[in-house]
């Protein structure tokens, strides 16, 4: 459906409530929004294994401040079927600053769906913010969290490593999963994580029906909403630090849109995480410590220090294919898809150091050799078209995984790698020294807390 006849015909979304209760060693969450006339969405989740004691000595007001900040980013899922020019919170209230917040997060985190809608989202009154209580002074209180860190985990070599290195400095950790499967708990098996913090998100059915039916879908700013997530269950389980896995390839955007920089990553980027870090100490709660702890490297660089990990090599599974449901029509496959530019680039990061063998074993083929990803490869290194809307590396990295995989394969070079060392190589005469370049690199833009910083440099540099 054409988005403007959709903006007409509902042209108000409302965050009417929130609830949560405690069932037993579980707390059920639930939201209600509404598009007046005749659209309304119920979706719930489930957070596992609290621990109702704590829950009770929690200072009042807090995990109803968490769960309502919760629904605001909820809603992106279910407001994008109509795009509706005014959301209206009934559940709370909120101050001027934060509604400038979330509006930015809306421009910003909702890129790509505007690109791939053709939506003109420049006009000042595209997006309003309102709610009908008065505002209220909301001051987050301080808790003494434990020394903890809470580790999302989602099944890739990048939480893996976060999770190893925490471990090998003998941090206490507890694993953070939501709505995990198969592929997770193998994981969390070889990692030996035995607690580890589920949840369960239940996506309202009638949003399917709706994509079925022609309303509107797209990307939301995922990693957004399982920082607001994080931080809750950092709340409902004591841990100070929430320790994410988000990379410094993620800053780099993919295409410009209406003259603003479309970044299918923005809600993994050091833009987005320093505005979280702000709304949490300001809206949410003071205490609990976010930041990203392989920010200053490159996923290429990430690629080099898993290769240290083998026991996860048949277990890890970055392919997004591999979970994709199209809209509830098909169950998710669980394996790498192999024609995808996520599979190609991660193959392209693991080939200098692992070599043509051991990567075709964890892929079940050498992509290098498949003519079919040819385009593919030319927009990772920007020959083609844009950077794909996937979380893959920068172009000077793709660059560089290629050329290093180059050297790794002198003699019969797979399809992949000829074409790359006649048509792209002698257009880089620089490369071997970028690529050197690219893995002793470290991005000064990061909040790592000193020990941390000291941790992943001396494995950097000093283990590699």
């Amino acid at each position: 459906m054409k988005y403007e006849l959709l903006r007409k015909k509902y042209p108000q979304f409302i965050y009417e409530s929130f609830s949560w209760k405690v069932e037993g060693k579980a707390l059920r969450i639930f939201f209600d929004f509404r598009v007046p006339p005749d659209i309304r969405f119920f979706p719930e989740l489930l957070v596992e294994n609290i621990d109702p004691v704590r829950l009770k000595k929690l200072e009042w007001g807090i995990v109803d401040n968490l769960v309502f900040n919760l629904g605001l980013i909820e809603s992106l899922s279910y407001w994008k079927a109509t795009a509706s020019p005014e959301i209206l919170v009934r559940a709370g209230s909120l101050s001027e600053k934060q509604v400038s917040w979330w509006q930015d997060l809306f421009r910003a985190g909702l890129g790509q769906y505007f690109f791939e809608n053709k939506i003109d989202f420049r006009s000042r009154g595209f997006l309003e913010i309102s709610f009908p209580f008065k505002s209220r002074s909301f001051r987050p209180p301080h808790l003494d969290l434990k020394k903890r860190f809470l580790v999302p985990l989602g099944g890739g070599k990048d939480s893996i490593l976060t999770l190893e290195l925490l471990k090998g400095n003998r941090k206490k950790i507890r694993c953070f999963s939501l709505n995990p499967n198969s592929t997770t708990e193998k994981i969390l098996n070889l990692a030996g994580a035995a607690e580890s913090v589920v949840v369960q998100r239940q996506i309202d059915p009638r949003l399917l029906e709706l994509n079925h039916q022609g309303f509107l879908n797209g990307h939301t700013p995922f990693s957004a909403y399982l920082a607001f997530l994080s931080v809750l269950s950092a709340v409902l389980f004591d841990c100070q630090d929430v320790a994410f896995s988000n990379e410094r390839s993620a800053n780099e955007g993919n295409v410009k849109y209406l003259g603003q920089e479309i970044n299918h990553q923005y809600s993994k980027s050091f833009v987005f995480e320093k505005k979280f870090r702000e709304y949490c100490q300001q809206h949410l709660v003071r205490g609990v410590t976010y930041f990203s702890f392989l920010r200053p490297l490159y996923e290429l660089q990430i690629a080099r220090l898993f290769s240290r990990y083998p026991k996860y090599f048949k277990a890890f599974l970055s392919c997004n294919q591999a979970r994709a449901t199209q809209s509830g029509t098909r169950m998710p496959s669980g394996k790498w898809c192999r024609r995808c530019s996520k599979c190609l680039f991660v193959f392209a990061c693991l080939y200098p150091f692992l070599g043509e063998k051991k990567t075709a074993e964890i892929f079940g083929e050498d992509l290098f050799e498949k003519k079919e990803l040819l385009p593919v490869l030319q927009e990772l290194i920007g020959e083609k078209s844009f950077k794909p809307f996937e979380c893959v590396g920068t172009r000077e990295e793709s660059l560089a995984a290629l050329y290093l995989s180059l050297e790794k394969k002198r003699c019969q070079k797979p399809y992949l790698l000829n074409y790359f060392a006649k048509e792209i190589l002698p257009k880089y005469p620089n490369l071997r020294a970028e690529s050197r370049r690219v893995l002793g690199s470290w991005n000064s833009q990061n909040n790592l807390p000193p020990e941390m910083k000291s941790l992943l440099k001396h494995k950097l540099y000093n283990e590699t």
